[in-house]
C-alpha cells in the first residue's frame, strides 16, 4: 500500500477535529477584537493570528475530508456580531491573544506527538512555529506597553543545597519551607489562566441572552475567583506578588458580540484544558498544601464541567466527535 493511502489513526482524526472546533471558536473572538482595537500594533498581531488560522483551517478541512469524515460545524459568522459595542479594551485583547497563543503552543505539540502521518507531522510542526512567532510578538508588545506581568524574582543562594529533611514537603504543620522555583512554573501559568477565565466569565455574563447560560457564566466567574485567591495565597505566604486581574479591562456593555453557544463553549474549553495544567502542577508540587489546593481545584473543575456539559447538551450546542465503531450494532445490522 502506498504510504499516502494510509488512513489517519483515531488519535490523528481527534487532533484535527479538535483543532477545527477550538480554532474556529478562538478565531471568531479574534475577528471581533480586531474590529474594535485601536492600537495599530495590537491590531497587527490579531490580523496575523487571523491570517494564520485561515491557512491552517484550509489544511485541516482538507485532512478531515480526505478520509471521508464529516466536517464539524465549529463556529462562524452566525456566532459573531462585529457591530456590537466595545466589550474589551485594547490591552485585554492583547492579553487574550497572548494566553490563547500559549494554549496553541501546547496544543500543537500534543497533536504533533500523537501524529504518525508525515504530512500531519509537518503541518503541526508549522502550526507550532506560527504559534511561537505570535507568542514572541505578543510578549514583546506587552513588555513595550508596560503590561507584561513577570513572575516573582528569586535571589541566588551561595551554594547548591540538598534536601535533607522530610519536612521539605510539609505545607500545613511546623516550619513549612518556602515555595520552590520549580513549583512557580505551574503556579504562575494556572494563575494567569484562571485570571483569563474570570475576566471572560464576567464579560460574557454581562452580555449573555439566555438566563441559564448567564447564571452558569456568573457561577464560573466565582469559581475562577476562588481559584485565583487560593493560588495567590500560596505566593503571598512567602511575600511574593500575585498577578493582577483584568476586570478593569472590561467595559460596561451589555450588547453581545457573540452567540451564547460560543461563549459557553469557550468557558468550557478553558475549564477543561485547565485541568491538564493543574494536573501538571499537582505532579510537580512537593509541598502538601500546594498539592491539596490543586486537588481541590481539579475536583471543582470536574464538577463545573459536568454542569457545563448538561447545559450544552440541553441547547444542542455540543458537537459529537468521531466515535469508535459500534460493533454490536454492526453485527445486528443496525
Amino acid at each position: 500500500m502506498d504510504k499516502e493511502d494510509i488512513k489517519f489513526t483515531s488519535a490523528e482524526i481527534g487532533t484535527l477535529w479538535g483543532a477545527y472546533v477550538n480554532g474556529t471558536a478562538i478565531d471568531t473572538v479574534n475577528r471581533y477584537m480586531v474590529s474594535i482595537v485601536e492600537n495599530e500594533k495590537i491590531k497587527a498581531v490579531l490580523e496575523e493570528a487571523i491570517q494564520i488560522f485561515a491557512q491552517q483551517k484550509e489544511q485541516i478541512v482538507s485532512f478531515i475530508k480526505r478520509d471521508g469524515f464529516p466536517l464539524p460545524n465549529g463556529f462562524n459568522d452566525s456566532d459573531l456580531r462585529k457591530d456590537a459595542k466595545r466589550l474589551f479594551t485594547d490591552i485585554f485583547c492583547l492579553h487574550y491573544i497572548h494566553i490563547m497563543t500559549l494554549h496553541g503552543l501546547i496544543g500543537h505539540v500534543t497533536a504533533l506527538s500523537s501524529s504518525v502521518n508525515k504530512d500531519l507531522r509537518h503541518f503541526y510542526d508549522s502550526c507550532d512555529n506560527d504559534a511561537k512567532e505570535l507568542y514572541h510578538k505578543s510578549t514583546e508588545l506587552l513588555l513595550e506597553l508596560g503590561h507584561f506581568q513577570r513572575d516573582p524574582y528569586f535571589y541566588p543562594e551561595e551554594n547548591q543545597e540538598l534536601i535533607i529533611d522530610k519536612d521539605f514537603t510539609d505545607g500545613f504543620f511546623g516550619n513549612n519551607r518556602r515555595i520552590a522555583a520549580t513549583e512557580i512554573i505551574s503556579l504562575s501559568l494556572n494563575l494567569k489562566k484562571a485570571i483569563l477565565s474570570k475576566a471572560l466569565s464576567i464579560s460574557f455574563s454581562q452580555v449573555s441572552q439566555i438566563p441559564e447560560a448567564k447564571e452558569f457564566l456568573e457561577y464560573s466567574g466565582k469559581v475562577a475567583d476562588k481559584q485565583i485567591q487560593s493560588l495567590a495565597a500560596i505566593l503571598q505566604k512567602d511575600n511574593l506578588p500575585a498577578p493582577m486581574s483584568w476586570e478593569t479591562e472590561i467595559t460596561n456593555s451589555t450588547d453581545s458580540p457573540f452567540s451564547d453557544k460560543l461563549m459557553m463553549f469557550h468557558l468550557g474549553f478553558l475549564f477543561q484544558t485547565a485541568q491538564t495544567f493543574q494536573g501538571a502542577g499537582l505532579a510537580t508540587a512537593m509541598r502538601t498544601d500546594l498539592a491539596y489546593e490543586y486537588e481541590k481545584i481539579i475536583l471543582t473543575n470536574l464538577a463545573i464541567t459536568k454542569k457545563w456539559f448538561n447545559i450544552m447538551v440541553k441547547y444542542k450546542w455540543l458537537e459529537q466527535p468521531p466515535l469508535a465503531p459500534n460493533r454490536k450494532n454492526i453485527t445486528r445490522g443496525k
